[in-house]
């Protein structure tokens, strides 16, 4: 099957790596309730909040970096394991990933809806801040274990 879409397979240890380390990496943050003090550097801001410091565009500021290491490696590694080809990449894995997708999606919004009308406050920011994480997640998760499961189909 024919995906112009999808990277190459040597690109999926990188991902699963990358994928793992923002899993473990975002749960200690959230377990340890993370505040912002860990990798305190100098980063370039397009928009600084007047809450924060100074407000204004285009600055320098002191920033924990540590979440957003997270999110980059969560998000990069999610994408790189999501849309990386299989060694057999037929019409089944395209299928599988197809429906997958899909059904990320669905859940996806299922749960926001629920929370929506069930989660108040900084809860509910909570959940939209790991809502933009969740259909990754979902995908990964379920097209693999779909796959694994199948066991007709090697990686």
């Amino acid at each position: 099957m024919k995906s112009n879409y999808l990277l190459s397979n040597k690109f999926k240890p990188l991902g699963w790596f990358l994928f793992i380390i923002g899993l473990i990496g975002g749960i200690i943050l959230y377990a340890i309730d993370y505040d912002g003090e860990i990798m305190v550097t100098k980063v370039f801001s397009i928009y600084s909040d007047p809450f924060i410091g100074d407000a204004g565009f285009f600055k320098v500021i002191e920033n924990g970096i540590a979440d957003e290491l997270v999110y980059v490696c969560l998000i990069i590694g999610g994408l790189l394991v999501g849309f990386t080809k299989e060694k057999v990449e037929d019409e089944y894995i395209y299928k599988l990933r197809t429906e997958s997708l899909v059904w990320a999606i669905i859940f996806n919004y299922i749960l926001l809806l629920f929370t929506i009308v069930f989660v108040y406050d900084m809860t509910f920011f909570n959940v939209l801040i790991f809502n933009v994480f969740t259909p990754l997640l979902f995908f990964v998760f379920r097209f693999n274990f779909i796959k694994l499961k199948s066991g007709n189909h090697e990686e």
